[in-house]
């Protein structure tokens, strides 16, 4: 049985590489100075997408992403990966959207979709750490949803068995589709490209960056229609505007730290046994052990 699964995927600013000119003097992101990458728990996700499409023949992995126009390039990477499609959700009035107003605009882009058997995403997003847009979209979407996933195991009569990673331990749980699913960081990490899909997909393109092209620019989607990236903006959606963007984002920041982290008093022990016991027994006396 062919499934039809949605991965939600986020291009972010590389905060794992922050140098010394990431931020502005207002507080905020300078991601003209990080470069955008896949956000890595999506990557995750992605990965247990096709491991399903691997073991149940005819299973379709659609990529959506909500951002600007450079967003396209993670529905590249997917493809290049092994996803069969994607969408880019792309316009002006998504812009300054918070967790609240991003989830309810893939929550009604899902709608639109209409045909889903599983929704996976990544646990949360480097650029936010909020964890929030996955369980949002289930909320309102009215599905089932499973957090912290690092394994899924089968996907069958129409019901998904998974590994879940918890602070103590580990569940393993079944739970009915469609549902919406959150992977962990822990989870397998994402096959690389395949050089033969990458040849396939490298002419991948929406709409608008065809149309930004050079004059003598060759389309090829006619003849190859997979090589579109379908864009979808906020008329392509049944939506409340006053929902998206900035108005449909009740989260507001009011103040920003910058937090400077300084190196602790550290020491230097030779690998011998005398120091060795004498740091063990230091440190059951102040009980940082024991």
């Amino acid at each position: 049985m062919g499934l039809n699964i949605i991965v939600l995927a986020k291009q972010v600013p590389d905060t794992r590489n922050v140098g010394k000119d990431a931020m502005k003097a207002d507080g905020t992101v300078n991601r003209a100075a990080l470069p955008a990458i896949f956000n890595p728990e999506d990557l995750n996700a992605l990965e247990q997408a096709l491991r399903l499409k691997d073991k149940y023949p005819g299973t379709k992995v659609t990529l959506l992403t909500m951002g600007p126009g450079r967003a396209a390039d993670i529905i590249r990477e997917g493809l290049f990966r092994g996803a069969d499609g994607g969408v880019l959700l792309t316009d002006r009035a998504f812009a300054g959207s918070d967790t609240l107003a991003t989830s309810y605009a893939l929550s009604c882009t899902i709608r639109a979709i209409k045909d889903y058997d599983l929704i996976l995403a990544g646990r949360q997003a480097i650029d936010g750490d909020t964890a929030q847009v996955g369980p949002q979209v289930a909320e309102k979407l009215g599905l089932p949803q499973v957090t912290y996933c690092e394994e899924i195991y089968s996907a069958e009569k129409g019901k998904i068995s998974l590994k879940r990673r918890l602070e103590r331990g580990v569940e393993t749980i079944e739970c009915p589709m469609p549902a919406v699913v959150t992977i962990n960081g822990s989870a397998a990490p994402c096959r690389p490209r395949n050089a033969k899909l990458v040849m396939k997909f490298k002419h991948a393109q929406t709409v608008t960056e065809r149309q930004n092209r050079s004059e003598d620019y060759i389309d090829l989607t006619n003849d190859r229609p997979y090589l579109n990236i379908d864009e979808w903006s906020v008329d392509d959606i049944e939506s409340d505007r006053e929902k998206l963007g900035l108005s449909g984002s009740p989260t507001k920041v009011k103040k920003i730290e910058n937090v400077v982290f300084q190196a602790k008093e550290s020491r230097h022990i030779q690998a011998n046994d005398e120091e060795i016991e004498e740091l063990v027994k230091e440190l059951i006396a102040n009980h940082t052990l024991g």
